[in-house]
């Protein structure tokens, strides 16, 4: 048997470009993506299929140093990641300090899992800054090669893929040829109006937040959604809803241009602010919320 298939891990620190890097290999956006670290709060799979392998990529938070029981969470998704894993991918960010790829290194797998190091947003720095995180990478991870790719442009993404698919087993598939991701179209919609509360607000706000859709009605020319926008305070409830409603119905229009897109059909989106005071700090609230 030819064919190859497995699960590879993409980890890095926040704002590394894990999820630009997945959603440009499986050429469908699959992971929200910002400009503000630590938007990934879930393990979401995206699935590359050929007529000769399955990658079953797993996008995976950036690594912190937990504060919440969120973040806890959020790490767990980290180390599910690699334990399940028969490739890692260590996505360097070549824009920032080599204490970043220490940190890095710390998570490495001890077991025989084969690792690959990638230096993301090589397209930001000079050839001869390059040579400079290649040789620290290399040195850090005690690897003898790291390849250079840019998430964003997608440069180098062939040669990856070709690497990673020689480390995979052989196997057979282990999802239908034409499934994207494991996530339902509920969940990718919550992150949809994630992002854009990521994007239009700022401070806290954004990482006080979570998104649950509470009803969803398909009809044969509109779909219907109903979310929950949760909060911890009413002062976050406040700056939500703005002067008159007024940031709250651009957060609405905002989200409605990008379901639309997706889903590419007509939709409703009804969103509703609802506080929930430290829901980030109670484990019990986070299985609530699917964390």
């Amino acid at each position: 048997m030819n064919f190859k298939s497995g699960f590879v891990a993409i980890i890095g620190k926040p704002n590394a470009g894990k999820s630009t890097l997945l959603n440009a290999l499986i050429g469908e956006k699959i992971s929200i993506i910002t400009s503000k670290a630590q938007t990934t709060r879930h393990r979401i799979k995206g699935i590359l299929t050929s007529t000769d392998y399955q990658i079953v990529f797993s996008d995976t938070p950036g690594v912190i140093d937990p504060v919440y029981e969120l973040h806890k969470s959020m790490m767990k998704a980290v180390d599910d990641s690699k334990e399940d894993a028969d490739v890692l991918v260590y996505l360097v960010d070549a824009s920032k300090p080599a204490s970043e790829i220490e940190d890095l290194v710390k998570l490495s797998s001890t077991s025989e899992i084969p690792v690959i190091v990638a230096i993301n947003k090589c397209d930001v720095i000079s050839n001869e800054e390059m040579e400079k995180v290649s040789a620290e990478a290399k040195r850090i991870f005690g690897v003898e090669e790291v390849i250079a790719v840019s998430s964003l442009q997608k440069t180098n993404l062939e040669e990856l893929l070709k690497t990673i698919v020689n480390k995979l087993p052989e196997q057979q598939a282990f999802f239908g040829a034409d499934e994207l991701t494991d996530k339902s179209e509920r969940f990718l919609v919550a992150e949809m109006v994630r992002e854009k509360i990521f994007e239009q607000f700022h401070q806290e706000i954004p990482y006080s937040t979570e998104v649950i859709i509470q009803d969803w009605k398909d009809e044969p020319d509109i779909t219907k959604i109903r979310a929950d926008i949760i909060v911890e305070r009413e002062s976050q409830k406040a700056i939500l809803l703005g002067k008159n409603g007024s940031s709250i119905k651009q957060l609405g229009i905002e989200s409605r241009k990008s379901i639309e897109e997706f889903l590419n059909k007509k939709i409703f989106i009804g969103l509703t602010i609802k506080v929930n005071p430290d829901w980030r700090k109670d484990p019990n609230k986070l299985k609530y919320f699917g964390y």
